[in-house]
């Protein structure tokens, strides 16, 4: 996006190039289900293809964060601070960033999803995405925020919203606990350099969901302000 276009972006809603940022972080993450489908199959080349795909699209997320950064006014009259729409920005990166750190490392390792945890991994990862998706709806309602002052129905729309984001996070806590627990159990029958490197994996797609959350709650700190 040129920064010409941005700045069209910004004079029609200072907040709308926050929505865009996080429909490619969203889109980004959602690449995983099918990659880690590539790789439990041992398709190791379509894998390579949609890991490429994940990082075009940080790189997307990364140019667009840095021209925000660059055009966003230093004053503007809405009821959030600027550094308020940096750090939601750098929050929302930072999903972006962790699922480009998840595709490289499995793919450098060809790291395989043993397939006595193939069934619960996939539940778990999923939900972890649904975090990503639920932060990437609220973000999408800063629109409305915007015209209604950060007040009324709309503020409750949105911390229900966030609410229902920190209930997913929590499920994803419980459900990497349940993992953990699952290769624990097979973990001596595994090679042990791999076994490393699925419980940083298990964490990793956690931290889909953690970041998930801060989003909400960066948003939930502008709407007490």
């Amino acid at each position: 996006m040129t920064r010409n276009l941005i700045l069209d972006v910004f004079a029609k809603s200072p907040l709308k190039p926050l929505e865009q940022h996080i429909r490619l972080v969203a889109k980004c993450c959602h690449q995983l289900k099918p990659f880690f489908r590539a790789c439990v199959e041992n398709e190791w080349e379509k894998a390579e293809v949609i890991r490429k795909q994940i990082s075009e699209l940080e790189k997307d997320a990364d140019r667009l964060k840095r021209t925000i950064r660059l055009e966003l006014p230093n004053n503007f009259f809405m009821p959030v601070q600027r550094t308020d729409v940096l750090e939601l920005l750098t929050q929302q990166d930072k999903i972006a960033n962790k699922a480009k750190d998840i595709s490289g490392r499995v793919i450098g390792r060809k790291l395989q999803i043993p397939d006595e945890l193939s069934e619960q991994f996939f539940d778990y990862l999923s939900l972890c995405i649904d975090a990503t998706e639920k932060a990437a709806d609220v973000i999408n309602e800063l629109d409305d925020l915007l015209e209604t002052g950060f007040k009324g129905r709309e503020v409750d729309l949105v911390e229900k919203m966030i609410n229902q984001l920190d209930k997913i996070e929590d499920g994803t806590d419980s459900m990497q606990i349940e993992l953990r627990r699952s290769l624990l159990a097979i973990e001596a029958d595994l090679n042990p350099v791999d076994v490393i490197f699925l419980y940083q994996i298990i964490e990793w797609v956690g931290e889909l969901a953690d970041l998930a959350e801060r989003v909400g709650a960066r948003l939930e700190i502008m709407l007490a302000r």
